[in-house]
């Protein structure tokens, strides 16, 4: 794909001129932290490459004179078949980052999910949120009182579902991120350099505050660690590495409204999940973060589908970035897709308004795709006829699980 001159946000035709303006926008070493993958990018690229392999069958000769995205998870209705996935450092692609994210999710009427490591606390995404769905992703550390103390504080600010990531225990070998870093937190002389070329994004971000902190683990550490330094050393001494199915067990005990379990791809682990009370899970590599050389979740989408769908919701993420991916994914029997770095780019963009445009982009785009195949809502969106490559089969025994 040819690349485009974009230097202003009304300019941005699709993701693609977001992330083109989103690397003229911030520094290298934050855009680096939204792009980079573990390792060769092997799973980054892979993922990719997976939705473009996928092939749909269009119908014709249908009324398309109204086209109708609605769906609903777990029974409550989504007025697009997205949510916005759990990132961390939002704050440092742009001033409450976290709290733009949330408003733009909820003018579109679709899910936030806010992260453990987010630069807002969850209190105040709840307050910017005003009822709109808003999921709370638990990072399970080794303190159960802590955890039990960030669901507490999630149910109190009306949150209904909480998202379990299972696949951060251990932290991917994030080789383009760590190039930007002497040591933790400290940047090479010359990321110092090119932040200094950015002064617009130093005025929005650093000023007056300084660096963003992790909103919610402030009251678990000392003010004079409160940095993000700070709290990026706390986590990773408290990150449960003992992590399995009794944490879970307990977690179902502590929580009672809906649990989503994020990071599974091997249908033992669906139905291990199931067997411990998950209500719902999303299909995940990290977005290509962690493991380089795992399987795209759209490849273990069908079988999983077939095995559970009838059991539990069952969502994705990793690599969407065009509407007709989200339309590949509800038409392999996807509930809904799960948006990481493609708002992510809109937010470095632009803010709230790049948080937008990007939506509205994938919105647009699935609208017409949904006409082109003659898809008038998404119940007939999921009936849609696919060609998918051939590939390679994965032995397992569901009664082994």
């Amino acid at each position: 794909m040819p690349a485009h001159t974009v230097r202003h946000l009304s300019q941005a035709l699709n993701i693609e001129d977001l992330r083109t303006l989103a690397r003229r926008k911030v520094p290298a070493f934050a855009f680096s932290y939204v792009e980079s993958g573990a390792e060769d990018h092997a799973t980054l690229e892979h993922n990719r490459e997976v939705f473009k392999g996928l092939r749909m069958i269009p119908r014709q000769l249908r009324d398309m004179s109204e086209i109708d995205t609605t769906t609903q998870y777990f029974n409550r209705p989504v007025s697009l078949p997205f949510a916005i996935c759990p990132t961390g450092y939002n704050g440092m692609l742009s001033r409450h980052g976290d709290l733009k994210l949330a408003k733009a999710a909820r003018k579109f009427g679709i899910p936030f999910i806010q992260s453990t490591m987010s630069t807002s606390s969850i209190e105040a995404v709840a307050a910017e949120l005003q009822g709109n769905e808003h999921w709370f992703q638990l990072y399970v550390l080794k303190d159960r009182a802590i955890s039990q103390r960030l669901m507490r504080r999630a149910a109190d600010a009306g949150c209904e579902t909480l998202v379990i990531t299972t696949d951060s225990v251990i932290i991917g070998n994030r080789e383009d991120d760590r190039r930007n870093f002497v040591r933790p937190q400290v940047l090479t002389l010359a990321k110092k350099l090119n932040v200094a070329l950015h002064p617009r994004w130093a005025l929005d971000v650093l000023w007056p505050d300084g660096v963003p902190i992790f909103g919610n683990l402030t009251e678990f550490l000392p003010k004079d660690q409160w940095s993000t330094a700070g709290g990026a050393h706390f986590i990773s001494q408290q990150m449960e590495r003992a992590l399995d199915w009794k944490r879970i067990d307990e977690i179902r005990e502590d929580w009672s409204g809906k649990l989503v379990i994020k990071g599974l791809l091997h249908p033992q682990d669906i139905a291990l999940a199931l067997k411990h009370g998950a209500d719902g899970v999303i299909l995940s590599n990290h977005g290509g973060r962690q493991l380089d050389g795992s399987v795209s979740p759209m490849e273990q989408l069908p079988a999983i589908v077939e095995r559970f769908a009838s059991q539990c919701e069952i969502f994705l993420d990793s690599g969407f970035r065009r509407g007709s991916d989200v339309a590949k994914a509800l038409a392999l029997g996807a509930r809904g897709a799960f948006l990481g770095r493609a708002t992510l780019y809109g937010l470095a963009a632009g803010g709230q308004q790049g948080v937008e445009t990007a939506l509205r982009m994938l919105s647009n785009e699935l609208e017409t795709c949904m006409g082109q195949l003659g898809c008038a809502n998404v119940h007939d969106l999921m009936a849609t006829q696919m060609i998918v490559p051939s590939a390679p089969s994965l032995k397992h025994s569901l009664e082994d699980a």
